[in-house]
């Protein structure tokens, strides 16, 4: 009890001086140091009195998730292991081995090792499974993903032992890798999808951003690009500054990209540099209610600019900027400190109320129920927040996201029940990797280019009647034969998009999609006929 007395009269100590500091400190007006005492005293006596043990770190944690969850509903908290996992898709690159890989049957198989990565300069292949790691096995004992992964991960440098099973060998091959930085690409695709139109898929905005996008604007100028597809529609956002950096591309000198501000953050401005390859050709932005942040500033700064026509549904609406603050121990709290708006002074934030996190989790399917997502005549736009583009003064509205200029209602009648049961299943997935491992050799024997593969390659029908005898033993069956017949054909088109993947990468496989993509289809008429 001594003991207890003694680090209170410290805390009080302590904070009686901090007190002093903070009445010769203007700027901290709005701390309250009683209220700190307040935190300090209860924690330290749940710790020292409370009849259990307590486990200290995640006494903490709590308290500071429970003061964030009041909040906002993009404020959080992520200990050290989640910051880590949170960052690297976003910083560029990552220290490890360089393998792409999937999990099949509880064993890592390779799909494609990362060029000129520590694998790749090692011998591993498409198709080598990982059976152990470190003498450790890994293939065969349930373990977790994650787990893994962080068994092959490491610092830059460091070493790893992989006893790999190749198809053709009796007994394993080891290899001994150094584990080097990975670059992690944020640039999805990027291809010609006609003879003068160019098309980018943009997966994310991270640190590396702005210049894969400046470098595929490049590429497919000298490909003789006029016109340009950017694809934001599956984009959750990520960096403010690679945002400047992609919109920097399509905008004029000192255009306004997006300003910030918040109650005690000033107002930070952020203008065009001049100089982006892509400033007078057609252009088209591709938008989704997944679309946000950092994808949102983009779409924002074009439409407000009349640079291009946004297409697609209005977009998710998230325009609080997070503030990192890190913590001693690698953890860190993301603070909304101010707001995103437009060039036209739009805010890009749809509307929440603080700690009902719940209600704006359920948005996207509320606007689903609404029928926002597959009627144009369910949206209502705000009439008390209109605003004007900057060029042409046509008429645009704020109360949370973008509204794109030509809609595209999403098509739920695209898929049957049974097909949609199938997916849900998993059973796609998994099956097409079982059988690209089983006939990766054969395939690419078969087809040496893309061109051949995308016009002669045909799904096998054994292939359809594998995945429908899977679904039929988890009581997932065709309501009549029409259904079935209907079904086929949306089967094998992702099946051959999956080989795509695998067998070449992700352009391709958006080659294939993109053929069905009604968003994509109405952007190629709005920039190739001018409608």
């Amino acid at each position: 009890m001594k003991r207890l007395l003694y680090l209170l009269f410290a805390i009080l100590l302590g904070t009686n001086a901090a007190m002093a500091q903070q009445k010769s400190n203007e700027h901290d007006k709005d701390i309250d140091i009683e209220l700190l005492r307040k935190l300090q005293i209860a924690q330290l006596a749940i710790t020292q009195l409370y009849v259990d043990s307590v486990d200290q770190n995640k006494l903490v944690e709590d308290a500071i998730n429970g003061m964030l969850e009041k909040l906002d509903p993009h404020s959080s908290y992520s200990n050290a292991q989640q910051t880590k996992k949170l960052n690297e898709p976003l910083e560029g690159n990552f220290e490890g081995i360089g393998v792409q890989f999937n999990m099949l049957e509880d064993t890592l198989v390779v799909i494609q090792t990362i060029s000129k990565g520590p694998s790749e300069k090692a011998g591993i292949v498409a198709g080598d499974r990982f059976v152990t790691c470190d003498d450790v096995t890994i293939a065969g004992v349930k373990m977790e993903r994650d787990s893994i992964m962080r068994m092959l991960r490491g610092p830059k440098g460091t070493k790893v032992k992989l006893g790999v099973k190749r198809n053709g060998n009796k007994d394993l091959i080891y290899f001994t890798l150094k584990r080097d930085k990975i670059p992690v690409n944020t640039l999805g695709a990027s291809y010609m999808i006609t003879p003068k139109t160019g098309y980018i898929e943009l997966d994310r905005f991270g640190a590396t951003s702005g210049k894969e996008v400046k470098e595929a604007i490049a590429q497919l100028q000298r490909q003789g690009m006029q016109n340009l597809i950017l694809d934001l529609t599956a984009n959750g956002g990520g960096y403010l500054g690679a945002a400047f950096e992609v919109a920097d591309q399509f905008l004029e000198k000192n255009d306004l990209v997006v300003y910030t501000e918040g109650r005690t953050t000033p107002r930070q401005v952020f203008h065009a540099e001049g100089g982006g390859l892509f400033t007078q050709g057609k252009l088209a932005i591709l938008v989704s209610e997944y679309s946000a942040s950092a994808a949102e500033i983009v779409a924002g700064a074009i439409q407000d600019h009349d640079r291009g026509t946004i297409i697609g549904r209005r977009t998710f609406g998230k325009g609080l900027v997070q503030r990192p603050i890190d913590l001693p121990d690698g953890s860190m709290i993301r603070l909304t400190v101010s707001h995103y708006y437009t060039p036209s002074g739009r805010c890009i934030q749809k509307p929440y109320v603080k700690g009902q996190h719940d209600e704006y989790s359920q948005d996207l399917n509320n606007r689903f129920t609404h029928g926002e997502l597959t009627s144009i005549d369910s949206i209502h736009l705000d009439s008390t927040k209109v605003y004007h583009t900057l060029r042409e003064r046509r008429t645009v509205y704020g109360g949370g996201g973008i509204m794109p200029d030509v809609f595209v209602p999403l098509d739920t009648t695209t898929y049957t029940k049974l097909y949609t049961g199938i997916r849900r299943l998993g059973l796609i997935n998994s099956a097409s990797l079982r059988y690209i491992d089983r006939n990766r050799k054969k395939i690419r024997a078969e087809y040496p280019d893309f061109s051949n593969f995308i016009q002669h390659y045909e799904v096998p029908q054994s292939l359809i009647d594998d995945i429908i005898a899977q679904a039929a033993e988890k009581d997932v069956k065709p309501k009549d034969d029409e259904e079935l017949q209907a079904t086929v054909p949306d089967l094998k088109f992702t099946l051959k998009a999956l080989v795509a993947y695998d067998i070449w990468d992700r352009n391709e496989y958006f080659r294939i999609i993109n053929e069905k993509s009604d968003i994509v289809k109405r952007a190629l008429e709005v920039l190739e006929s001018g409608t």
